[in-house]
Protein backbone atom coordinates (compact mmCIF):
# COMPACT_ATOMS: atom_id res chain seq x y z
CA UNK A 1 0.00 0.00 0.00
CA UNK A 2 1.56 3.36 -1.03
CA UNK A 3 2.03 6.13 1.50
CA UNK A 4 -0.71 8.25 -0.16
CA UNK A 5 -3.13 5.32 0.03
CA UNK A 6 -2.28 4.64 3.65
CA UNK A 7 -2.72 8.27 4.67
CA UNK A 8 -5.93 8.53 2.66
CA UNK A 9 -7.55 5.64 4.56
CA UNK A 10 -7.45 7.71 7.76
CA UNK A 11 -8.37 10.95 6.02
CA UNK A 12 -11.42 9.34 4.43
CA UNK A 13 -12.49 7.87 7.77
CA UNK A 14 -12.26 11.28 9.42
CA UNK A 15 -14.03 13.12 6.61
CA UNK A 16 -16.77 10.52 6.41
CA UNK A 17 -17.63 10.99 10.08
CA UNK A 18 -19.50 14.17 10.83
CA UNK A 19 -18.88 15.76 14.23
CA UNK A 20 -22.60 15.44 14.89
CA UNK A 21 -22.78 11.73 14.09
CA UNK A 22 -19.67 10.63 15.92
CA UNK A 23 -20.11 7.59 18.15
CA UNK A 24 -17.85 5.74 20.58
CA UNK A 25 -17.09 2.94 18.06
CA UNK A 26 -16.10 5.57 15.46
CA UNK A 27 -13.61 7.18 17.83
CA UNK A 28 -12.17 3.80 18.83
CA UNK A 29 -11.76 2.84 15.17
CA UNK A 30 -10.12 6.19 14.49
CA UNK A 31 -7.67 5.61 17.34
CA UNK A 32 -6.77 2.19 15.93
CA UNK A 33 -6.29 3.60 12.39
CA UNK A 34 -4.10 6.47 13.64
CA UNK A 35 -1.91 4.13 15.70
CA UNK A 36 -1.62 1.79 12.72
CA UNK A 37 -0.70 4.66 10.40
CA UNK A 38 1.93 6.01 12.81
CA UNK A 39 3.50 2.60 13.41
CA UNK A 40 3.46 1.65 9.70
CA UNK A 41 4.96 4.89 8.43
CA UNK A 42 7.58 5.01 11.18
CA UNK A 43 8.72 1.53 10.22
CA UNK A 44 8.92 2.42 6.50
CA UNK A 45 10.84 5.68 7.17
CA UNK A 46 13.23 3.92 9.57
CA UNK A 47 14.01 1.23 7.00
CA UNK A 48 14.55 3.62 4.08
CA UNK A 49 16.63 6.21 5.94
CA UNK A 50 18.43 3.95 8.37
CA UNK A 51 21.26 5.86 10.07
CA UNK A 52 20.13 9.31 8.79
CA UNK A 53 17.98 10.58 11.68
CA UNK A 54 17.12 14.02 10.23
CA UNK A 55 15.80 12.47 7.00
CA UNK A 56 13.89 9.82 8.96
CA UNK A 57 12.11 12.54 10.96
CA UNK A 58 11.40 14.70 7.93
CA UNK A 59 10.03 11.77 5.95
CA UNK A 60 7.79 10.69 8.82
CA UNK A 61 6.59 14.27 9.37
CA UNK A 62 5.80 14.66 5.63
CA UNK A 63 3.86 11.40 5.45
CA UNK A 64 1.76 11.93 8.58
CA UNK A 65 1.27 15.72 8.58
CA UNK A 66 -1.96 15.73 6.56
CA UNK A 67 -3.57 12.94 8.54
CA UNK A 68 -2.58 14.41 11.90
CA UNK A 69 -3.74 17.86 10.78
CA UNK A 70 -7.13 16.39 9.88
CA UNK A 71 -7.29 14.51 13.17
CA UNK A 72 -6.47 17.71 15.10
CA UNK A 73 -8.92 19.86 13.14
CA UNK A 74 -11.55 17.18 13.70
CA UNK A 75 -10.85 17.35 17.44
CA UNK A 76 -10.97 21.15 17.28
CA UNK A 77 -14.37 21.00 15.56
CA UNK A 78 -15.66 18.81 18.40
CA UNK A 79 -14.21 21.16 21.03
CA UNK A 80 -15.71 24.22 19.29
CA UNK A 81 -19.11 22.72 18.42
CA UNK A 82 -22.11 24.14 20.25
CA UNK A 83 -22.06 22.79 23.79
CA UNK A 84 -24.91 20.52 24.81
CA UNK A 85 -25.24 17.77 27.44
CA UNK A 86 -25.24 15.03 24.77
CA UNK A 87 -21.91 16.32 23.36
CA UNK A 88 -20.15 15.56 26.66
CA UNK A 89 -19.72 11.89 25.72
CA UNK A 90 -18.22 12.72 22.30
CA UNK A 91 -15.86 15.17 24.01
CA UNK A 92 -14.83 12.50 26.50
CA UNK A 93 -14.33 9.98 23.69
CA UNK A 94 -12.13 12.43 21.77
CA UNK A 95 -10.26 13.42 24.93
CA UNK A 96 -9.68 9.74 25.69
CA UNK A 97 -8.38 9.25 22.13
CA UNK A 98 -5.92 12.14 22.42
CA UNK A 99 -4.71 10.89 25.81
CA UNK A 100 -4.25 7.40 24.36
CA UNK A 101 -2.28 8.80 21.42
CA UNK A 102 0.02 10.95 23.56
CA UNK A 103 2.61 8.18 24.17
CA UNK A 104 2.56 7.40 20.41
CA UNK A 105 3.09 11.07 19.58
CA UNK A 106 5.99 11.35 22.01
CA UNK A 107 7.61 8.15 20.69
CA UNK A 108 7.10 8.78 16.98
CA UNK A 109 7.02 12.57 16.70
CA UNK A 110 10.49 13.41 17.92
CA UNK A 111 12.77 16.18 16.68
CA UNK A 112 12.12 19.66 15.32
CA UNK A 113 10.07 18.60 12.26
CA UNK A 114 7.33 17.13 14.43
CA UNK A 115 7.45 19.59 17.31
CA UNK A 116 4.52 21.67 16.05
CA UNK A 117 2.26 18.64 15.75
CA UNK A 118 3.25 17.44 19.22
CA UNK A 119 2.43 20.84 20.71
CA UNK A 120 -0.86 21.09 18.79
CA UNK A 121 -1.90 17.68 20.14
CA UNK A 122 -1.16 18.75 23.73
CA UNK A 123 -3.09 22.01 23.26
CA UNK A 124 -6.08 20.14 21.77
CA UNK A 125 -6.11 17.62 24.64
CA UNK A 126 -6.30 20.52 27.13
CA UNK A 127 -8.96 22.23 25.04
CA UNK A 128 -11.14 19.11 24.95
CA UNK A 129 -10.75 18.72 28.73
CA UNK A 130 -11.70 22.38 29.25
CA UNK A 131 -14.81 22.10 27.05
CA UNK A 132 -15.86 18.85 28.75
CA UNK A 133 -15.46 20.55 32.14
CA UNK A 134 -17.63 23.48 31.00
CA UNK A 135 -20.24 21.10 29.55
CA UNK A 136 -20.48 19.51 33.00
CA UNK A 137 -21.28 22.89 34.49
CA UNK A 138 -23.83 23.55 31.74
CA UNK A 139 -25.54 20.24 32.41
CA UNK A 140 -25.89 20.89 36.13
CA UNK A 141 -27.33 24.34 35.40
CA UNK A 142 -29.66 22.98 32.69
CA UNK A 143 -31.03 20.38 35.12
CA UNK A 144 -31.68 22.96 37.81
CA UNK A 145 -33.36 25.40 35.40
CA UNK A 146 -35.20 22.88 33.21
CA UNK A 147 -38.56 24.46 32.56
CA UNK A 148 -40.17 21.77 30.41
CA UNK A 149 -43.89 22.02 30.73
CA UNK A 150 -44.29 18.25 30.35
CA UNK A 151 -46.97 17.69 32.96
CA UNK A 152 -47.18 14.25 34.49
CA UNK A 153 -50.82 14.41 35.53
CA UNK A 154 -50.72 11.12 37.42
CA UNK A 155 -47.71 12.05 39.58
CA UNK A 156 -45.44 9.40 38.08
CA UNK A 157 -41.66 9.63 37.45
CA UNK A 158 -40.94 12.75 35.39
CA UNK A 159 -39.07 12.35 32.04
CA UNK A 160 -36.39 14.74 33.39
CA UNK A 161 -35.68 12.34 36.28
CA UNK A 162 -35.14 9.30 34.06
CA UNK A 163 -33.08 11.41 31.60
CA UNK A 164 -30.74 12.73 34.33
CA UNK A 165 -30.35 9.31 35.96
CA UNK A 166 -29.50 7.69 32.61
CA UNK A 167 -27.01 10.50 31.95
CA UNK A 168 -25.31 9.91 35.30
CA UNK A 169 -25.16 6.16 34.59
CA UNK A 170 -23.43 6.92 31.27
CA UNK A 171 -20.99 9.17 33.09
CA UNK A 172 -19.94 6.25 35.24
CA UNK A 173 -18.89 4.34 32.12
CA UNK A 174 -16.29 7.10 31.74
CA UNK A 175 -15.06 7.08 35.34
CA UNK A 176 -11.38 6.61 34.54
CA UNK A 177 -11.48 9.24 31.77
CA UNK A 178 -13.27 11.71 34.05
CA UNK A 179 -10.64 11.25 36.75
CA UNK A 180 -7.89 11.98 34.21
CA UNK A 181 -9.82 15.03 33.08
CA UNK A 182 -10.17 16.40 36.62
CA UNK A 183 -6.43 15.95 37.14
CA UNK A 184 -5.73 18.20 34.13
CA UNK A 185 -6.85 21.19 36.20
CA UNK A 186 -6.72 20.10 39.79
CA UNK A 187 -4.14 18.32 41.87
CA UNK A 188 -6.85 17.26 44.35
CA UNK A 189 -8.49 13.89 44.81
CA UNK A 190 -10.21 12.87 41.54
CA UNK A 191 -12.63 10.54 43.39
CA UNK A 192 -13.75 13.38 45.66
CA UNK A 193 -14.22 15.62 42.61
CA UNK A 194 -16.38 13.00 40.88
CA UNK A 195 -18.44 12.60 44.07
CA UNK A 196 -18.92 16.38 44.29
CA UNK A 197 -20.02 16.62 40.64
CA UNK A 198 -22.50 13.72 41.01
CA UNK A 199 -23.90 15.14 44.27
CA UNK A 200 -24.41 18.55 42.64
CA UNK A 201 -26.27 17.02 39.70
CA UNK A 202 -28.55 15.11 42.13
CA UNK A 203 -29.18 18.29 44.15
CA UNK A 204 -29.99 20.21 40.96
CA UNK A 205 -32.48 17.51 39.94
CA UNK A 206 -34.18 17.49 43.35
CA UNK A 207 -34.39 21.28 43.37
CA UNK A 208 -36.07 21.21 39.95
CA UNK A 209 -38.49 18.46 41.00
CA UNK A 210 -39.50 20.53 44.05
CA UNK A 211 -40.44 23.33 41.65
CA UNK A 212 -42.35 21.00 39.32
CA UNK A 213 -44.24 19.47 42.26
CA UNK A 214 -45.79 22.87 43.03
CA UNK A 215 -47.71 22.77 39.72
CA UNK A 216 -50.22 20.33 41.23
CA UNK A 217 -53.40 21.80 42.70
CA UNK A 218 -53.86 18.78 44.97
CA UNK A 219 -51.22 18.85 47.74
CA UNK A 220 -51.53 15.06 48.15
CA UNK A 221 -50.48 14.61 44.51
CA UNK A 222 -47.51 16.91 45.13
CA UNK A 223 -46.33 14.50 47.84
CA UNK A 224 -46.98 11.43 45.66
CA UNK A 225 -44.99 12.97 42.77
CA UNK A 226 -42.00 13.71 45.02
CA UNK A 227 -42.22 10.27 46.61
CA UNK A 228 -42.21 8.57 43.17
CA UNK A 229 -39.34 10.61 41.76
CA UNK A 230 -37.02 10.45 44.77
CA UNK A 231 -37.74 6.73 45.12
CA UNK A 232 -36.73 6.27 41.45
CA UNK A 233 -33.49 8.21 42.07
CA UNK A 234 -32.62 6.19 45.20
CA UNK A 235 -33.42 2.85 43.56
CA UNK A 236 -31.32 3.74 40.48
CA UNK A 237 -28.38 4.88 42.63
CA UNK A 238 -28.49 1.70 44.71
CA UNK A 239 -28.29 -0.40 41.54
CA UNK A 240 -25.38 1.51 40.01
CA UNK A 241 -21.77 2.44 40.71
CA UNK A 242 -23.01 5.80 41.96
CA UNK A 243 -23.84 4.07 45.27
CA UNK A 244 -20.14 3.56 46.08
CA UNK A 245 -19.47 7.21 45.33
CA UNK A 246 -22.44 8.83 47.06
CA UNK A 247 -22.25 6.41 49.99
CA UNK A 248 -24.70 4.60 52.28
CA UNK A 249 -25.54 7.75 54.26
CA UNK A 250 -26.79 9.47 51.10
CA UNK A 251 -28.96 6.44 50.28
CA UNK A 252 -30.39 6.25 53.85
CA UNK A 253 -31.16 9.99 54.01
CA UNK A 254 -33.02 9.85 50.68
CA UNK A 255 -34.92 6.70 51.64
CA UNK A 256 -36.16 8.63 54.69
CA UNK A 257 -37.20 11.50 52.40
CA UNK A 258 -39.26 9.02 50.33
CA UNK A 259 -40.94 7.83 53.55
CA UNK A 260 -41.64 11.41 54.66
CA UNK A 261 -43.42 12.16 51.38
CA UNK A 262 -45.43 8.92 51.72
CA UNK A 263 -46.48 9.94 55.26
CA UNK A 264 -47.41 13.43 54.11
CA UNK A 265 -49.51 11.99 51.28
CA UNK A 266 -51.33 9.74 53.78
CA UNK A 267 -51.99 12.60 56.20
CA UNK A 268 -53.26 15.01 53.51
CA UNK A 269 -55.43 12.44 51.70
CA UNK A 270 -56.89 10.45 54.57
CA UNK A 271 -57.09 12.51 57.76
CA UNK A 272 -60.37 14.16 56.70
CA UNK A 273 -62.18 10.89 55.89
CA UNK A 274 -60.87 9.28 59.09
CA UNK A 275 -62.59 12.08 61.02
CA UNK A 276 -65.91 10.65 59.76
CA UNK A 277 -65.14 7.41 61.58
CA UNK A 278 -64.50 8.86 65.03
CA UNK A 279 -66.95 9.13 67.92
CA UNK A 280 -65.90 12.71 68.41
CA UNK A 281 -68.68 15.19 67.71
CA UNK A 282 -71.43 12.56 67.73
CA UNK A 283 -73.65 13.51 70.64
CA UNK A 284 -77.30 13.00 71.46
CA UNK A 285 -79.85 15.80 71.62
CA UNK A 286 -79.77 15.50 75.40
CA UNK A 287 -76.00 16.14 75.42
CA UNK A 288 -74.86 12.56 76.22
CA UNK A 289 -72.34 11.00 73.83
CA UNK A 290 -73.74 8.74 71.17
CA UNK A 291 -73.29 5.07 71.93
CA UNK A 292 -72.56 5.70 75.59
CA UNK A 293 -74.16 3.48 78.21
CA UNK A 294 -76.20 6.33 79.74
CA UNK A 295 -79.75 6.57 78.43
CA UNK A 296 -81.45 4.55 75.75
CA UNK A 297 -80.73 4.59 72.00
CA UNK A 298 -83.99 6.42 71.40
CA UNK A 299 -82.43 9.60 72.74
CA UNK A 300 -79.48 9.39 70.32
CA UNK A 301 -79.20 11.24 67.03
CA UNK A 302 -79.58 8.66 64.30
CA UNK A 303 -79.55 11.53 61.79
CA UNK A 304 -75.95 12.42 62.71
CA UNK A 305 -74.78 8.83 62.25
CA UNK A 306 -76.52 8.72 58.86
CA UNK A 307 -74.77 11.97 57.95
CA UNK A 308 -71.42 10.47 58.91
CA UNK A 309 -71.96 7.41 56.71
CA UNK A 310 -73.12 9.60 53.79
CA UNK A 311 -70.06 11.85 54.12
CA UNK A 312 -67.76 8.83 54.30
CA UNK A 313 -69.32 7.32 51.15
CA UNK A 314 -68.96 10.54 49.13
CA UNK A 315 -65.38 11.14 50.25
CA UNK A 316 -64.24 7.58 49.67
CA UNK A 317 -65.79 7.47 46.18
CA UNK A 318 -64.08 10.75 45.31
CA UNK A 319 -60.73 9.48 46.57
CA UNK A 320 -61.17 6.22 44.67
CA UNK A 321 -62.14 7.93 41.44
CA UNK A 322 -59.28 10.46 41.59
CA UNK A 323 -56.48 8.34 43.02
CA UNK A 324 -57.07 5.31 40.79
CA UNK A 325 -55.90 7.68 38.05
CA UNK A 326 -52.72 8.52 39.96
CA UNK A 327 -49.69 6.34 39.44
CA UNK A 328 -47.04 4.70 41.58
CA UNK A 329 -44.98 2.87 38.93
CA UNK A 330 -42.85 0.83 41.35
CA UNK A 331 -44.94 -2.21 42.35
CA UNK A 332 -43.30 -2.64 45.76
CA UNK A 333 -43.78 1.02 46.68
CA UNK A 334 -47.38 0.95 45.36
CA UNK A 335 -48.22 -2.07 47.49
CA UNK A 336 -46.64 -0.65 50.64
CA UNK A 337 -48.53 2.65 50.22
CA UNK A 338 -51.88 0.85 49.81
CA UNK A 339 -51.06 -1.24 52.86
CA UNK A 340 -50.21 1.88 54.90
CA UNK A 341 -53.62 3.34 54.00
CA UNK A 342 -55.46 0.06 54.69
CA UNK A 343 -53.80 -0.23 58.11
CA UNK A 344 -55.39 3.04 59.29
CA UNK A 345 -58.63 3.02 57.30
CA UNK A 346 -59.93 -0.54 57.71
CA UNK A 347 -59.67 -0.87 61.53
CA UNK A 348 -61.33 2.55 61.94
CA UNK A 349 -64.13 1.58 59.53
CA UNK A 350 -64.71 -1.84 61.14
CA UNK A 351 -64.89 -0.27 64.59
CA UNK A 352 -67.37 2.40 63.44
CA UNK A 353 -69.61 -0.17 61.68
CA UNK A 354 -69.54 -2.45 64.71
CA UNK A 355 -70.55 0.35 67.02
CA UNK A 356 -73.08 2.31 64.95
CA UNK A 357 -74.05 -0.05 62.11
CA UNK A 358 -76.95 -1.66 64.06
CA UNK A 359 -78.63 1.76 64.45
CA UNK A 360 -78.81 2.17 60.67
CA UNK A 361 -79.55 -1.47 59.88
CA UNK A 362 -82.67 -1.35 62.10
CA UNK A 363 -83.99 1.67 60.23
CA UNK A 364 -85.24 2.32 56.67
CA UNK A 365 -83.00 1.84 53.58
CA UNK A 366 -79.82 0.83 55.45
CA UNK A 367 -77.98 0.19 52.12
CA UNK A 368 -78.39 3.88 51.29
CA UNK A 369 -76.01 4.70 54.17
CA UNK A 370 -73.89 1.59 54.63
CA UNK A 371 -72.70 1.35 51.04
CA UNK A 372 -69.44 -0.50 51.63
CA UNK A 373 -68.27 -3.51 53.57
CA UNK A 374 -64.64 -3.63 54.81
CA UNK A 375 -63.98 -6.14 51.99
CA UNK A 376 -65.31 -3.62 49.42
CA UNK A 377 -62.92 -1.00 50.73
CA UNK A 378 -60.02 -3.42 50.58
CA UNK A 379 -60.88 -4.38 47.00
CA UNK A 380 -61.18 -0.73 45.94
CA UNK A 381 -57.93 0.26 47.65
CA UNK A 382 -56.23 -2.34 45.44
CA UNK A 383 -57.21 -0.16 42.45
CA UNK A 384 -55.48 2.97 43.77
CA UNK A 385 -52.30 4.29 42.00
CA UNK A 386 -52.83 2.18 38.87
CA UNK A 387 -52.82 5.20 36.56
CA UNK A 388 -56.20 4.22 35.11
CA UNK A 389 -58.14 6.67 32.99
CA UNK A 390 -61.67 7.58 34.01
CA UNK A 391 -63.13 5.57 31.09
CA UNK A 392 -61.16 2.46 32.19
CA UNK A 393 -62.58 2.80 35.71
CA UNK A 394 -66.18 2.82 34.47
CA UNK A 395 -65.85 -0.51 32.63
Amino acid sequence: MSRETRATVLEQSLRKLGVEKLGKEDVQRMQWEVKLLFAGEKKVCDQIFEGVDSLKEQCFADVTTTSVAILLSFGEAIAKSKRSPEKLFVLLDMYELMRELQPEMETNFQGKYCMEMRESAVVLTKRLAQTAQETFGDFEEAVEKDATKTAVLDGTVHPLTSYVINYVKFLFDYQSTLKLLFQEFDEGDADARLTAVTTKIMQALQSNLDGKSKQYKDPALTQLFLMNNIHYIVRSVRRSEAKDLLGDDWVQIHRRIVQQHANQYKRISWSKILQCLTVQGLSSSSGGQLGSDSGSNSGLSRAMVKERFKTFNIQFEELHQRQSQWSVPDSELRESLRLAVAEVLLPAFRSFIRRFGPMIENGKNPQKYIRFSPEDLERMLAEFFEGKTWSEQKR
